[in-house]
């Protein structure tokens, strides 16, 4: 072998290049790196074995390759690097931030203990046996609607409330529809609520 091919080939063993296509059900890529259009290029995975995470690559990304034994058509993406198009979404080496396309973000502070996931509509928890929020607060700002209410500790109840539909009972005794014995008939009013 020649030394300019042996030069060709050691430093061919790294290269950076952009995502120009996506083939999301054989997950692979097209990359440009330089003037070479690669063939399609199989992307690094986090875990892909009884644990399993899916985060394809998005058209514009900068990757690195590494090719083995610097043949770029063997090359196998090794992962991305931040780019001017493409910066980092966070700026502390005390977080974890994920970004979605669709604005939609995650974010952990290990400095502050603080959780937060914003930019989404809507969420789902499925649990076969059970959800446990082990906190001194919850706090929903808006609507909170159950199927069924279980409140073993007693509370508070402020506002205003209204009762539509089945029986409302308070200590054994249906409070929307309930009599009252020694109560003389006619337009006299007991002592009580009206």
């Amino acid at each position: 072998m020649e030394m300019p091919e042996l030069v060709r080939l050691l430093e061919n063993i790294i290269r950076t290049g952009t995502v120009t296509e996506i083939d999301e059900e054989n997950w692979r890529v097209r990359v440009q790196s330089g003037a070479l259009e690669m063939t399609w290029l199989r992307w690094n995975a986090q875990r892909a074995g009884d644990f399993s995470i899916w985060i394809p690559p998005s058209v514009g990304e900068q990757v690195w390759m590494f090719c083995m034994g610097g043949n770029t058509s063997n090359a196998i993406i090794g992962g991305s690097l931040y780019s001017e198009d493409n910066p980092a979404p966070g700026s502390s080496r005390k977080e974890i931030v994920i970004t979605a396309p669709d604005g939609a973000r995650f974010r952990y502070d290990a400095e502050t203990s603080d959780l937060q996931v914003s930019g989404i509509k809507s969420a789902t928890l499925t649990a076969s046996v059970k959800v446990t929020l082990d906190t001194p607060l919850v706090d929903c700002t808006e609507l909170l609607r159950a199927k069924k209410l279980d409140i073993t500790e007693g509370g508070d109840l402020r506002g205003n409330f209204t009762h539509i539909g089945g029986a409302l009972k308070s200590n054994g005794v249906q409070v929307d529809d309930h009599a009252h014995g020694e109560v003389q008939s006619g337009g006299s009013w007991t002592k009580g609520t009206k």
